[in-house]
């Protein structure tokens, strides 16, 4: 007769899921929380969805190479500015004192401004200003400024990196990695949807990109929440849980 052990061993065999527990594994693995966590709030803070309007009316009368061309260039641009304060970021830090939960705190605000503008479908003021859609479309080249700088890499895309980057134990690490993945995948997918605005807004239509801008505002508010919530609790205002 076997043991009670030996019958649980058995018994953990045949009827345990090994692909659903490596799964499990692997969802919670550090690495793969903070790669979605940083994926998802550079992306949504980029929205080149709601940018669509802003580039087809500044690319109206380009045809479509030129149009594409302009994609590129704002989608290059973001690349490289994100990039740039992705790399920056722990020195700026270092060189103004400044410290990472009010940064957190700083950045939640920023973020839920961003977000609540979103949830009601319209483009933050600290993304798209007052007339920039019009200067943009009395430029020769508006890939640059104001699509690449700020309708794409605004004040909230940079913020969202800089907390990021703060949370990475140093420069060269899986963080950093992540990060700067995140804004390569960001700055490709940015490039895709304007590239194929016309398309994208003929498929969603009007209020498809409304909902979707709303969604991604929604998630965006819970987002900025969790970095206001881990700024205090860095600096001992609330308890650690």
């Amino acid at each position: 007769m076997p043991g009670p052990e030996k019958t649980h061993i058995v018994a953990s065999i045949f009827f345990s899921n090994p692909a659903a527990a490596a799964l499990n594994e692997i969802r919670t693995a550090p690495i793969v929380r903070f790669s979605v966590l940083a994926l998802i709030s550079i992306f949504f803070l980029v929205d080149p969805f709601a940018a669509i309007g802003a580039f087809l009316a500044i690319t109206g009368s380009f045809d479509e190479r030129r149009r594409r061309r302009m994609a590129r260039k704002a989608a290059l641009t973001c690349f490289i500015v994100l990039t740039a304060f992705a790399l920056g970021g722990q020195y700026i830090f270092q060189m103004l004192g400044i410290k990472l939960p009010a940064f957190e705190i700083a950045g939640g605000l920023i973020l839920m401004l961003i977000g609540l503008d979103m949830l009601q479908a319209k483009r933050s003021p600290t993304q798209e200003a007052h007339g920039d859609t019009e200067e943009g479309a009395a430029k020769e080249d508006a890939g640059i400024v104001p699509l690449g700088i700020p309708m794409l890499a605004g004040p909230g895309a940079i913020s969202s990196v800089m907390v990021l980057v703060g949370q990475a134990s140093s420069l060269w690490n899986w963080e950093m990695g992540a990060i700067l993945g995140s804004i390569a995948v960001t700055a490709l997918l940015s490039y895709w949807v304007l590239a194929g605005s016309s398309q994208v807004r003929r498929m969603l239509g009007e209020t498809g990109i409304r909902i979707l801008v709303r969604i991604m505002g929604l998630l965006l508010v819970a987002l900025a929440m969790q970095f206001f919530v881990n700024g205090l609790t860095d600096l001992g205002v609330i308890p650690k849980l």
